[in-house]
């Protein structure tokens, strides 16, 4: 019966774009991890919404809003929320996922309390999107690379990660638990093989970083797309209705 009625719902959505010739639109709202990156030039920087749309075939489009450095507080302060909001439409998805900027005590702009500011935050993002008929998804920020001198991987999210997940639960809203995925993808890769998954180059290997560079928390184009096969493995739990839409 679960898969009939599945089955059902993807084609009831597959007949609306086909009749209203409108297409689904995903639009993406976060920080740098998730954000577009510069092709021009040698920059090997990618945020996993950058390579998400290209799993998907016709009949959906993307829409990624993210930006560096944003956090719940911000991107709203910023009027970013606010271009989402003019251009969803019902029956449009918002994937939200913030965290690690919200974390940042000392900068008064960006810094959102886990458990009041950043869980409020959430709740009213949610809100907003169900008042315009749009489906939100929460995601809970993806892991750093964060090892200790012991080879154990820290969680430097604490409450964050927490509180995203109390707060999909409940509001009852779809989640892509990225946090808990990518600990067990660094977990399993270990110290040195995760490097690959982030920004690990040596003087020379790329013009934007003459000097080299070591940031355990922005992806390679590898870990990029990682993450995005995290979130379709999310996509297919969570919001079977789109699987229709994935490419073979």
């Amino acid at each position: 019966m679960k898969v009939f009625l599945l089955s059902l719902m993807a084609s009831a959505m597959l007949l609306f774009w086909k009749t209203t010739g409108e297409e689904i639109t995903v639009f993406l709202v976060g920080d740098s991890t998730m954000a577009d990156k510069p092709y021009a030039g040698s920059n090997p920087e990618k945020g996993w919404g950058q390579v998400f749309s290209l799993y998907f075939k016709e009949g959906i489009r993307f829409e990624n809003h993210a930006m560096n450095g944003r956090s719940t507080k911000s991107f709203r302060a910023e009027g970013r929320w606010d271009t989402v909001m003019e251009r969803l439409k019902a029956g449009d998805y918002v994937i939200i996922e913030f965290g690690h900027n919200d974390q940042k005590i000392n900068s008064e702009d960006r810094y959102a309390f886990a458990d009041s500011t950043y869980r409020d935050n959430l709740i009213r993002f949610v809100e907003e999107v169900r008042a315009k008929g749009g489906k939100p998804v929460l995601t809970t920020p993806i892991s750093r690379r964060s090892f200790d001198e012991n080879g154990i991987l820290t969680d430097t999210h604490g409450r964050y990660s927490v509180v995203v997940r109390e707060v999909a639960a409940q509001l009852d809203v779809p989640l892509f638990d990225l946090h808990t995925k990518t600990v067990e993808v660094i977990e399993q890769l270990g110290v040195e093989k995760s490097k690959e998954l982030f920004l690990h180059y040596k003087p020379g290997d790329y013009d934007k970083f003459p000097k080299g560079v070591e940031d355990n928390t922005h992806l390679s184009p590898t870990g990029a797309f990682k993450v995005a096969d995290l979130a379709i493995v999310e996509l297919r739990r969570e919001l079977p209705e789109l699987v229709t839409f994935l490419k073979p």
